[in-house]
């Protein structure tokens, strides 16, 4: 198991990855027809993209933490239904 005080790099880690994928390969399917080559043109971009993508989650998650914190009500959730 990973020590929890590595929460934080490891949830960008896989928020970055996994979100790098999804827009690389839909840009890259708009792009490309499949049968030129997809998947490895496609991996190449989400490996350039996440290259990028770790830093800003990185960079940006503490400051969309604080401004969710400051768009909600702590203790005012709603009773299910």
């Amino acid at each position: 198991m990973i020590p929890a005080r590595y929460a934080p790099l490891l949830f960008s880690l896989i928020l970055s990855g996994c979100m790098s994928l999804l827009v690389s390969g839909i840009s890259t399917w708009r792009t490309l027809p499949p049968d030129q080559g997809f998947v490895g043109l496609w991996m190449g971009a989400w490996l350039t993209g996440w290259l990028f993508a770790f830093p800003a989650v990185m960079l940006a998650a503490p400051l969309a933490r604080r401004v969710v914190a400051r768009l909600t009500q702590p203790g005012h959730a709603k009773p299910s239904q």
